[in-house]
């Protein structure tokens, strides 16, 4: 990280502005995505796309590469790391632009999404601005995971699930970046396979930049489809906080913590029962406790459609097991994981 606190200077009214797409075997997705950056409601000469690759085994290059041939504002780039963290320094690497949009490829975008992210930089003097992440469902599973993810019971209730909160926060879904701010505080952790985002907000907000979540700045995402999908989801989930808190030594609240919490108290009190006579009642109590309120909060959220609710009764479990599981798992794994490798200007060139 280079020396001194984070000073972002005042924005253009229309910057260049970079949308990085980092992908894998997204040819269901990836046409629309692509279509969406080309067809926003921003100054066609002053935007940018670039596709960062993992090496897909599907048609995702060859969609790109043919509405790279459409548009010249389209680039196809390789993604040798693969994952997501990875792609984004790989575009980020080539961008052009003084803005770094962030744009997945398992969502969809508003038109006016890279223009109300340059509004929101310039209104508010943000390093990094985002929306809410705003669910879409194609099924019934899905829909119920949205109910879900809505709800303080979810991993912690974090602020960028809630669509009308507005203000300083955190991290933010995806997000639309300052240039000055990688070149300052370096880039993804390409070593991360899941919180990359979280983790480098945290780097930005601990060099004394802002993170800002407007209801202006539109995307919605896809939950996973499936139940093993969605534990499979969590428990990476849990295993990126980990790595995140082994590296940054702190974590900016101990809210994604609960479930670690919750895990753990349970898992301590099935030893006290099994190892010391009359201590049962205690896992009982606690078991009794969580129940009842997970019951209450998933008959709140399928107030409108009783179909939910069994699916909400597995799905809270899941999410918590899952996301504390990977907790402990994270901090076996990376125990020894380096602290805040980043070099910045030098790491983009």
């Amino acid at each position: 990280m280079s020396g001194g606190r984070l000073i972002v200077p005042p924005l253009d009214a229309r910057p260049l502005c970079s949308v990085v797409i980092p992908c894998l075997n997204e040819a269901r997705d990836i046409e629309a995505v692509v279509r969406g950056a080309m067809e926003q409601r921003y100054p066609p000469h002053q935007l940018e796309i670039l596709v960062a690759d993992g090496g897909s085994t599907d048609e995702t290059r060859a969609i790109v590469a043919r509405l790279a041939a459409e548009d010249a504002r389209v680039q196809l780039i390789d993604n040798p790391g693969r994952f997501p963290s990875s792609g984004m320094n790989a575009g980020i690497r080539r961008a052009r632009g003084s803005v770094i949009i962030r744009m997945d490829a398992h969502a969809a975008y508003a038109a006016d999404y890279v223009l109300a992210s340059v509004e929101t930089l310039r209104q508010t003097g943000a390093s990094n601005a985002g929306g809410a992440a705003r669910a879409r469902h194609r099924s019934t599973f899905q829909r119920a995971v949205s109910a879900a993810l809505s709800s303080p019971l979810a991993v912690g209730g974090s602020a960028y699930r809630d669509p009308t909160r507005e203000g300083f926060v955190e991290t933010v879904f995806n997000g639309a970046f300052r240039r000055e701010v990688i070149e300052h505080v370096g880039l993804y952790d390409e070593r991360a396979r899941t919180n990359e985002d979280a983790e480098l907000n945290q780097r930005i907000i601990e060099a004394g930049g802002r993170v800002f979540l407007s209801r202006s700045i539109i995307a919605f995402y896809y939950p996973r489809e499936t139940l093993r999908g969605l534990a499979a989801q969590y428990f990476g989930y849990g295993q990126g906080r980990a790595r995140t808190l082994l590296r940054r030594r702190r974590l900016l609240s101990a809210r994604p913590l609960v479930p670690f919490a919750a895990v753990t108290i349970f898992a301590v009190l099935a030893v006290f029962a099994a190892l010391v006579p009359g201590t049962a009642w205690l896992l009982a109590l606690a078991c009794e406790l969580y129940v009842g309120v997970l019951v209450i909060e998933a008959a709140r959220l399928a107030a409108t459609d009783l179909r939910f609710f069994p699916l909400l009764l597995v799905i809270f479990p899941v999410m918590h097991a899952s996301h504390g599981l990977g907790v402990w798992e994270g901090f076996f794994r990376y125990a020894g994981v380096e602290r805040d490798p980043h070099r910045s200007p030098s790491a983009l060139r």
